[in-house]
């Protein structure tokens, strides 16, 4: 009875196998994020590997080029070179372009060219024109995490005023829009707040920013939330102050006209 137990334990424990399957509703779930290759969710704010996976399933082919300019932990560039595809990763962060860097350290069956460094997604600068066959991005939303403190000029994340964000958020809009080639898409992923106990849709504000640059919506997925932190506390502030957690994101997935 106890070996049972054991070999279950063990089973459990082992790392996750990267599914080729593709998600095919307008809802996405990952109860248990991906920790295959060097994933890891010690970055805060990263997006479980899932999802760039998907993306790069349904709207790429092997050798395509895919751009994420705000690179955070390197879960788009893990899977790029998993599945791939060439990739280029840009962050304004210079300790996030480091630990992109050592997180694409590890043995793949696949070598394809990988550019990581410093860069600023709202001008792309060296990525030509209708070149990059797929962008993904999960922008902070607004200050909720703050990756720099104030401390490092042009983080998105160091502005607290909505409208103010999304000013910026248009910037980088116009330039994934420029990148990209015709026909293509583009993924973001991006959430919401709430504001003395009102909601804040952050999400409807760079929904609008993508789409006056010129982006059609081809999806909107509702990604769901799992392992929020502080989730026990907050249940209880929601009771008592009477509003509901927001366990939810938007997915959207735009396309540039041809």
């Amino acid at each position: 009875m106890s070996r049972s137990k054991k070999t279950t334990s063990m089973v459990m424990d082992a790392p996750e196998t990267p599914s080729t399957d593709v998600e095919c509703t307008t809802v996405w779930s990952f109860p248990k994020r991906g920790d295959w290759a060097t994933h890891s969710p010690g970055y805060r704010g990263n997006w479980a590997p899932q999802i760039p996976r998907n993306l790069m399933l349904r709207y790429t082919k092997e050798g395509d080029t895919v751009l994420d300019p705000m690179v955070g932990g390197g879960t788009t560039m893990i899977e790029c070179k998993l599945l791939n595809r060439r990739g280029i990763g840009f962050d304004i962060n210079p300790a996030a372009v480091r630990l992109t860097q050592s997180a694409l350290r590890f043995s793949s069956a696949a070598s394809p060219e990988i550019i990581i460094k410093r860069g600023d997604a709202r001008d792309l600068r060296g990525v030509d024109d209708s070149s990059v066959d797929l962008v993904v991005m999960h922008p902070p939303y607004a200050d909720i995490v703050q990756y720099s403190d104030g401390k490092i000029p042009g983080d998105l994340s160091n502005h607290h005023k909505i409208e103010e964000f999304s000013t910026e958020m248009a910037q980088v809009a116009h330039s994934a829009y420029r990148v990209l080639r015709p026909g293509k898409y583009c993924g973001v992923l991006i959430g919401d707040t709430r504001r003395k106990g009102m909601y804040v849709s952050i999400s409807s504000e760079v929904l609008k920013r993508f789409q006056d640059a010129g982006f059609v919506l081809k999806e909107d997925v509702i990604k769901v939330q799992h392992n929020c932190r502080m989730t026990g506390y907050w249940k209880w502030q929601s009771i008592k102050f009477n509003f509901l957690l927001i366990q939810h994101e938007h997915l959207y997935i735009f396309k540039k006209p041809r």
